[in-house]
């Protein structure tokens, strides 16, 4: 497949100007997070319906151009799985695409696993088997090699047309009100950062511990992503989540316990 790389403020501006006529984009981010709180933009993916552009980010200043394309509510955006997409384009641009529709929603309303990946997806509605190889590649390294640059493309490419067909699978099981209506939950859960006190949730066996020892978790749990936010560091990487529950289950009293 061809695809256009869009790596200046300028070529990003006739983009995003080309795109302003169209009803429908679908959208895909290439991200690195691996030791960082934040996730690290490395790509991002935008077919149109008759061209894939490969949006650099490392070489783009003004990002204005597509700050309106992703504000536009006469482009309807399709992402698969987008939860993760939609968290970097609001670190990267304080903007969530408007309006969004997950087609891994669609898909599940339409009986398909909740889960279900984009490969599973391409296969079933075109017969090609996707390689997926490149999904942990380094998405900041540069330059990109042929074999990155066509595994982004492909994701978009596939995405577009089979949304329209589960648009259509959707309306037709009379449930796409409520799936467009969970794609606008998922997006504003995205929105609501998480509150540093409810933590604590996020972490496996909390519910085995006892009343006080659970108040000493939330109190941990709290600090933890405060720090990991405040350093951009992963959490794990300030304490992994095992010690953080080993200390709130013996709470000891001195460093030495400790």
């Amino acid at each position: 497949m061809n695809y256009q790389m869009i790596e200046t403020d300028d070529a990003l501006a006739s983009l995003c100007e080309a795109v302003r006529a169209c009803p429908a984009i679908a959208l895909d981010t290439e991200f690195v997070r691996t030791r960082t709180y934040y996730p690290q933009l490395g790509l991002i993916q935008l077919f149109d319906g008759a061209n894939v552009a490969l949006i650099d980010p490392l070489g783009i200043s003004d990002w204005s151009p597509l700050k309106a394309v992703l504000r536009d509510t006469g482009i309807t955006k399709f992402l698969h799985a987008g939860s993760e997409d939609l968290e970097v384009f609001l670190n990267a641009f304080g903007e969530l695409p408007e309006p969004l529709i997950d087609t891994q929603i669609l898909a599940a309303f339409c009986g398909r696993p909740l889960s279900w990946g984009v490969a599973a997806m391409v296969e079933e509605y075109t017969g090609v088997a996707l390689d997926k190889s490149e999904s942990r590649t380094d998405w900041l390294a540069r330059p990109l090699s042929e074999r990155q640059c066509e595994y982004a493309a492909a994701d978009v490419w596939y995405l577009l047309p089979i949304a329209k067909k589960l648009m259509i699978e959707t309306e037709a099981a009379g449930w796409l009100p409520a799936a467009l209506d969970e794609c606008r939950l998922m997006q504003q859960r995205r929105q609501e950062i998480q509150a540093p006190e409810e933590a604590w949730r996020d972490i496996t066996n909390a519910w085995q511990l006892r009343t006080r020892q659970l108040a000493c978790l939330q109190l941990l749990a709290d600090w933890r992503i405060r720090k990991a936010r405040e350093r951009d560091m992963a959490v794990n990487f300030v304490v992994r989540e095992e010690n953080l529950w080993a200390v709130a289950r013996y709470m000891p009293g001195s460093l030495g316990e400790l």
